[in-house]
């Protein structure tokens, strides 16, 4: 590492805005005769950083020949440990996300630091250790409020002692092997067994994330994940057609439900014939059924979901995290009208059950709270010993009570309606409901079969 003292400072520069640009003002400065730059989004955060680059050259401060950092700054570059950043990443991501998500990045997290270590020396038992990370250092709340026991503060130690600095992850020397076995940790189980596709791409996804913030912080100048060559293993996003129910396999199996628990016979058929993600009727209220008329057609209007996450990772201390629709802002309303036979379904089910506190159509067993997962989990599982055959029983049709989400869609689908209105209903992406369904439509082989012996025998009859 070489010092100079040749530094030059030129006037900001400002890019010409274009789509997809958004860093547009830049400090541009000379170290022995090398250029640097650093690109911002806002004028502001550009001057300041010139400014601080000015200070330390007035300080008398040498800058790095490598990186064109002062002095000063290199230091602060050298100082940070990853698990510092992992722990700096979640407090800047915690505010902002939904308690699933807060999961998701102490899941992530605590999977890659315990191999982002300097030594394997000492190294506590990975299920302690996995512990600590995933339920302290990673969660926020209990970072701040919370007192580790003197055993679970002895493998925090361990950890904090050998986390490896930040800017090796930038050495050419080190940068393949150490990026490579976080990659290769993402991959495992717990048990040492490959990983789902979906789970590895979350995690590398959050793992990509924490080194870009090192990137922000001018610890790293680019993320060194982007010169690794490592495949992940393909998504299958597409749902397996095998566990979709075909409508008279739904309303047998509603009738089951109705057998042991009347109650929510009207929840799982919002599922099916709404299209309804399972938080998303959780938090179905009264007033959200806009028209639930005689006859003919409904209206819900959807405005929230309440997922089951877990009260130590949402802000209220409930099990359930209320918020708004899944990728849709704060506030909006989805309409989805409903078939008859859900309209039937739900004016049963307020004549006879009425709405429990806040409105709610669908309540726990306990208080009326809010329905939990392992309640109407476990009542979908005895329908299903009761509806199906015991061949359909071991196979993956109608498995989880999320699969009549999926039976909806592909009803919907095969029916014909276009796929921007059933995206629409369903609170789908257009894009991402092609590449999810795209395998179970279906029924219109025929047709298209008949297209194309035209075409062929237009092209003999010429």
């Amino acid at each position: 590492m070489a010092f100079s003292h040749d530094v030059q400072f030129w006037k900001l520069a400002r890019l010409p805005r274009k789509k997809g640009r958004k860093r547009i003002y830049g400090v541009r400065w000379v170290v022995a005769g090398k250029s640097f730059s650093k690109w911002f989004e806002y004028e502001a955060q550009a001057d300041s950083y010139r400014s601080r680059l000015i200070r330390a050259a007035r300080r008398g401060e040498g800058f790095d020949t490598g990186t064109g950092l002062p002095e000063s700054m290199t230091r602060e570059q050298q100082a940070v440990t990853w698990f510092d950043l992992a722990c700096r990443f979640v407090d800047l991501k915690w505010p902002h996300v939904a308690a699933k998500s807060r999961t998701s990045i102490a899941d992530a997290l605590a999977t890659v630091t315990p191999v982002m270590v300097t030594t394997a020396r000492g190294r506590p038992e990975p299920d302690t250790l996995r512990a600590v990370l995933y339920g302290w250092a990673f969660h926020k709340t209990n970072r701040e409020h919370v007192r580790l026991s003197e055993p679970d503060a002895a493998v925090l130690a361990w950890v904090r002692e050998h986390s490896l600095k930040v800017t090796v992850l930038d050495e050419k020397e080190r940068r393949s092997s150490l990026i490579r076995r976080a990659l290769d940790a993402i991959a495992l189980t717990m048990d040492g067994k490959p990983a789902a596709a979906t789970t590895i791409a979350r995690k590398r996804a959050v793992f990509y994330g924490v080194v870009s913030y090192a990137v922000e912080l001018d610890i790293l100048p680019a993320n060194p994940i982007d010169k690794v060559t490592w495949k992940a293993p393909e998504v299958a996003e597409e749902i397996d057609r095998r566990v979709v129910a075909r409508p008279r396999q739904v309303r047998d199996l509603l009738a089951a439900v109705g057998d042991i628990s009347p109650d929510l016979t009207a929840f799982f058929g919002c599922l099916y014939y709404a299209c309804m993600r399972p938080g998303e009727a959780v938090s179905l209220r009264e007033a959200d059924c806009v028209s639930l008329p005689g006859t003919g057609w409904g209206l819900l209007l959807l405005i929230g979901s309440a997922p089951r996450v877990g009260s130590q990772w949402t802000d209220s201390g409930s099990t359930h995290d209320e918020r708004h629709l899944k990728h849709r802002a704060r506030k909006a309303t989805r309409p989805v009208p409903i078939p008859p036979e859900l309209v039937r379904l739900l004016r049963r089910h307020l004549d006879r059950f009425g709405a429990g506190p806040g409105g709610r159509l669908f309540r726990g067993v306990r208080g009326g709270g809010l329905l939990s997962e392992s309640s109407y989990g476990r009542i979908w599982q005895l329908a299903c010993k009761m509806a199906l055959t015991p061949a359909q029983v071991d196979s993956p049709l109608a498995l989880r009570p999320y699969d009549l989400r999926h039976s909806g869609v592909t009803l919907q689908l095969n029916a014909g309606v276009p796929a921007p209105e059933v995206a629409r209903r369903a609170g789908h992406g257009v894009a991402v409901l092609l590449r999810v369904y795209a395998g179970c439509i279906d029924g219109h082989e025929q047709r298209w079969n008949s297209r194309i012996d035209n075409a062929l025998q237009d092209e003999t009859d010429g």
